[in-house]
């Protein structure tokens, strides 16, 4: 085996022009493909840029040749030679014009041959592309993924350094304050009994930077969650967080779309539309049935209760009188795009999120067919159609229940569904939206009592600051979620900032006096020393990853993820540990129980 010494690597293989020709060119990476012709041998080399085509031929030494014919898929060489212009020119990699003539060849390490092809959109199943996870990353796409990550993390510490923000670093070791999703926990060797937690992000340190008077924080933070098993989400992620002091919604909505503005340029060279669009959460909700809305398309929810109430017809009445709604979507032109059995389809998609069935109505130049019409009478029909503003050709989706966050999860999720099918979606437009006047508060059947719908720590709108005891349904929050394409970027509040709102705060969510000053004892304390007005937002780096550099899932723009149960496949962990670790921990195991892989 050859060694690097005295060699180096004077370009790297994507950059090759025809403007190279005539130069003498080094270059080391990982063997693509090699084609021996017999008196002539072509060697693809691969690094992270991308693809160079090295040349053997009857005019080249010996030994070289020899050992070039020697050369399989993944053998890592280190090559000098002259770049001259290609017989056989291609445009399908963008150095397609040039060659290297080799004149001098290290064969640096051997390669068994890999579990599946390194090349772009491999096929390989998940559990083992991440298995091998040192060979997936060698593929094009994800080298692309991974360094449009870097670039989005440059751009962030550039622009919000310009914008006058510090990076400060907050711990990784820190107090378990569980309110919402579980914490993971360190156990502490010098404190027997004692557990750190990890952060599921740096909300109560950033905004004890505000009361500490740093006035702008910001950082790529690691964050971590302990949540039950759920597609596509990460046991430990990233998020791009901030905080600033003497500011109102309007100042953080205004620098974050410079911000998106900024990144989006450099990285995908789009031009993005400034201010974005604002939407208040009722509105979303009522509107698309969610509050990420992907405004790319129409399909919008319309409200038909007032119209079914006292109808005949107890699929469509009973909601309304159990205090639900009906509502439905016109799909324009989907008359054609979905005959009979594929409504059924979407009657069977709709089920999936708790609606009980799929009403319609079909308008075709044959005439018009309807699942529920029959049972209506003509002025009723009638009226739907109108408030629809149904014409021939439309496919008009109807769905009512009890509750309505089932009808509007349900529509929500369905005009997603078929603007997908009908092929309307462009994944080069970028629609941004900020959704604001989050409920404070939201109710949860399984825990019996009212959650902070973001965090506790977010402030009512300032008149509704008198039904954070009183009147929870009712109490809007000052925050506000960036949303793009249906999609979640970031969320974020204004912040409360004095301690009598603060206790309030958690009083309302049937934290005692006594748990305030255990769990956040630090901080309402801190308020009584001055804390300014304050808000921020994070950013999850991942998913905005995931969006700008075209990927399906956020796994394929972090570097090494774990699957659906928080396994590491390639590093099989997490793992049992030795009985002496667990002494010095002073922790016991009572129960092993093992994790069904994904």
């Amino acid at each position: 085996m050859d060694n690097i010494q005295n060699f180096k690597r004077t370009n790297y293989c994507g950059e090759f022009r025809m403007a190279h020709v005539g130069h003498t060119a080094s270059v080391c990476g990982w063997v693509q493909r090699q084609r021996d012709l017999g008196g002539l041998i072509f060697v693809d080399l691969r690094d992270r840029t991308g693809l160079v085509q090295l040349s053997f031929d009857d005019s080249t030494a010996k030994d070289i040749f020899d050992k070039a014919s020697t050369l399989r898929g993944e053998y890592v060489i280190a090559a000098t030679g002259t770049v001259r212009e290609r017989e056989a020119k291609t445009d399908k990699i963008p150095t397609g014009d040039v060659e290297i003539y080799v004149t001098e060849l290290r064969l640096l390490a051997k390669a068994e041959t890999p579990p599946f092809e390194i090349v772009a959109n491999s096929n390989a199943n998940d559990v083992l592309r991440l298995t091998y996870r040192y060979l997936d990353l060698r593929r094009p796409d994800m080298q692309h993924a991974i360094a449009t990550r870097h670039k989005i993390c440059k751009i962030a510490r550039d622009y919000f350094d310009e914008q006058g923000f510090l990076e400060i670093e907050t711990p990784i070791l820190t107090k378990s304050t569980p309110e919402g999703a579980r914490d993971y926990l360190v156990p502490s060797r010098v404190h027997p009994g004692k557990f750190y937690a990890l952060p599921q992000s740096p909300q109560q340190y950033k905004q004890l930077l505000m009361l500490s008077g740093f006035d702008r924080y910001f950082q790529i933070a690691r964050c971590f969650r302990d949540e039950d098993l759920r597609a596509d989400r990460q046991p430990e992620f990233t998020q791009i967080d901030l905080e600033m002091s003497f500011i109102n919604e309007d100042d953080i909505m205004s620098i974050q779309e410079g911000f998106l503005k900024r990144v989006f340029k450099e990285v995908l060279d789009v031009d993005v539309q400034t201010p974005f669009l604002r939407m208040p959460w009722q509105e979303a909700m009522d509107r698309f049935g969610s509050d990420k809305p992907d405004i790319r398309f129409g399909f919008e929810l319309t409200d038909i209760s007032d119209i079914v109430k006292d109808c005949g017809f107890g699929v469509f009445s009973g909601p309304v009188a159990e205090g639900g709604s009906v509502r439905l979507i016109n799909v324009k032109g989907g008359a054609a795009a979905f005959p009979r059995k594929k409504i059924d389809k979407l009657g069977d998609f709709v089920k999936t999120y708790r609606a009980k069935g799929l009403a319609w109505t079909r308008l075709t130049e044959e005439g018009t067919t309807s699942s529920y019409a029959k049972f209506l009478t003509e002025e009723e029909n009638a009226a739907i159609l109108q408030r629809a503003g149904a014409e021939t050709g439309d496919l008009v989706l109807i769905v009512g229940d009890a509750k309505n966050e089932v009808v509007w999860a349900a529509l929500g999720a369905l005009r997603c569904e078929v603007a997908k099918q009908m092929e309307l979606i462009d994944p080069m437009d970028f629609k941004f939206l900020w959704v604001t006047e989050f409920p404070m508060f939201e109710y949860s059947e399984e825990e019996g009592r009212y959650q902070a719908m973001h965090h506790p720590f977010t402030a009512p709108m300032v008149e509704d600051e008198d039904k954070i005891l009183t009147d929870k349904a009712n109490c809007r929050a000052r925050a506000y979620d960036i949303v793009l394409n249906g999609c979640e970027l970031g969320g974020g509040s204004i912040r409360i900032n004095t301690p009598d709102l603060q206790e309030k705060a958690f009083q309302a969510l049937g934290i005692s006096a006594e748990d305030i000053q255990e769990r956040f004892g630090h901080l309402v304390n801190a308020f009584k020393y001055g804390a300014p007005p304050h808000g921020g937002l994070a950013y999850g780096l991942d998913r905005l990853c995931m969006l700008m550099a075209g990927a399906s899932s956020i796994r394929d723009v972090i570097a090494f993820p774990k699957v659906q149960n928080a396994s590491d496949l390639m590093m099989s962990c997490p793992d049992v540990v030795d009985a002496k670790q667990l002494d010095d921990l002073s922790i016991a195991c009572t129960r092993v129980e093992e994790a069904t892989e994904e």
